[in-house]
């Protein structure tokens, strides 16, 4: 029985950056149960590199333009005949309120900074082997109080986020919907495209091939290789897939 793997490549240097605070999120939400042994080592280091993103990137601006950006293409469509004008009015009040509570909130991830016991472990992260209870006693002092006050610590460092969270995951569940995956038939593991104004490209392609993307391009234009994961199963000279560019 055969399966599809869905692979997703942004276009643009933002979407990238998006992408990778989707997936550090989705990580601290997955692991901030704390109820299985390791599960905080992947809940601090997901903030913590989060963090570092935010100290590094403007996101809270870049973010706030692209909503607006967004709800300009999506007015647009409210002089368009049998279009469901309730709908898009209600994603176009949603997205001001997103865009609203992103920009009256504090700078993105200052609360984490700030936070006396999270900035005294921080560093201790990118190090080898540096959460050893010997380094990080307070760390282990943590690791041993109850259960729910350590959730209730890790869902009010969670609720810092939730600005960020809410903008971003509407700003990608509207990128991602704006194209839906079309068939295409690739010919000796390569195609390229020309494509105008394009964000994020996604990919789906069937396990069978044993085979996996490789893309380069821009909002402008896309190349995809496709390589064998088994070098000695080579990519079939013929490959159906689907293709969404979003």
């Amino acid at each position: 029985m055969s399966s599809d793997t869905l692979y997703e490549h942004p276009l643009t240097e933002q979407v990238r950056v998006y992408l990778r605070l989707e997936y550090l999120l989705d990580q601290i939400n997955q692991s901030s149960t704390l109820t299985d042994d390791g599960q905080w080592r992947v809940f601090f280091r997901s903030l913590f590199d989060l963090v570092e993103i935010l100290e590094q990137v403007q996101v809270k601006g870049d973010l706030a333009k692209d909503l607006e950006k967004q709800r300009a293409k999506l007015e647009t469509w409210l002089d368009v005949p049998n279009v469901d004008t309730e709908q898009l009015k209600a994603l176009l009040l949603e997205s001001r309120q997103l865009q609203q509570a992103l920009l009256q909130g504090s700078r993105l991830g200052q609360k984490l900074r700030e936070d006396k016991f999270l900035s005294s472990i921080r560093q201790r992260f990118s190090i080898p082997g540096g959460t050893c209870s010997f380094d990080l006693p307070s760390l282990h002092h943590w690791l041993n109080l109850p259960l729910a006050h350590k959730q209730s610590n890790a869902e009010q460092w969670k609720q810092t986020l939730a600005p960020l969270e809410d903008a971003l995951s509407f700003w990608l569940r509207l990128t991602r919907g704006s194209a839906g995956l079309q068939p295409c038939t690739v010919v000796n593991g390569f195609c390229q495209q020309d494509v105008e104004g394009a964000s994020l490209l996604r990919i789906q392609l069937s396990t069978e091939y044993n085979a996996f993307p490789l893309v380069s391009g821009h909002k402008s234009r896309f190349a995809i290789r496709f390589m064998p994961f088994d070098e000695s199963q080579p990519v079939p000279d013929m490959m159906a897939l689907s293709l969404a560019v979003c």
